[in-house]
């Protein structure tokens, strides 16, 4: 367990050792933001509006699977079941689930916290913020539901090589954080930054665990394979996922 904590630690001290890419990927990342703020309000009324056509069965998957002990539950088990048949492999993956699950749940929580963005339930308004609120009307901003499973999904989706494989794993990631908008418990922007936060720890982690294990799945991928890069050309803003 001590490489998971670890692997937070790692995390966490990167932006130290950031380069002038790294600087780059988050200009670009507070400029999309940052536009989709600009039209929460109707990206709200859009969700709202076609909630009707969404499955039950979705929207409640959406809350059960990004619950924390539900979380938890599935990622521990991989771990121990790594550990206990001696899959190095899969311990790994284990770890790498529980490490970033850990950094990405805690920041997510302390975020949460100083910003205070109500709710759009709470029919406040996109620009409504209460630092330090405490209730739970006082924390949309970013969703945790989005953050944990997205992160299960970019963990899991790396153990392969198929897109055929990749593209469902991703799908069924994202799909929590779009009902918790469809449920008015975040706003558009809150998600996207969920799931940039979700894959840039794991990208980190990963290269933490690399110096730890000597395998893991799906070993002859490299970065350049599964990499999320943000291009800049005159006026344009574009990302650009590589693999």
């Amino acid at each position: 367990m001590g490489n998971v904590f670890q692997g937070v630690g790692y995390a966490y001290s990167r932006p130290i050792y950031w380069q002038q890419d790294d600087f780059y990927k988050l200009g670009a990342t507070t400029a999309i933001t940052l536009g989709l703020y600009s039209i929460d309000d109707q990206s709200r009324r859009y969700f709202v509006e076609h909630k009707e056509n969404v499955p039950n069965l979705i929207l409640d998957y959406g809350w059960y699977a990004g619950s924390p002990q539900n979380n938890y539950g599935a990622t521990g088990a991989v771990y121990l079941t790594g550990l206990f048949t001696r899959n190095e492999k899969l311990r790994r993956t284990g770890v790498l689930l529980l490490s970033s699950a850990t950094a990405t749940g805690f920041l997510q929580q302390l975020t949460k916290s100083v910003t205070g963005r109500a709710r759009p339930q709470t029919n406040l308004g996109k620009n409504h913020f209460k630092p330090f609120g405490g209730s739970a009307g006082y924390r949309s901003f970013p969703s945790g539901h989005a953050v944990l499973t997205f992160t299960n999904a970019h963990v899991i989706a790396k153990q392969f090589d198929s897109w055929w494989i990749k593209g469902p794993i991703y799908a069924i990631g994202v799909t929590p954080g779009l009902t918790r908008i469809y449920e008015e418990q975040h706003w558009a922007s809150d998600v996207f930054l969920s799931w940039v936060l979700s894959y840039f720890v794991v990208e980190s982690i990963d290269k933490y665990l690399d110096k730890k294990y000597e395998q893991k799945y799906n070993a002859t991928s490299t970065d350049d394979l599964t990499s999320l890069n943000f291009t800049f050309t005159g006026n344009r803003i574009g990302v650009v996922y590589s693999f």
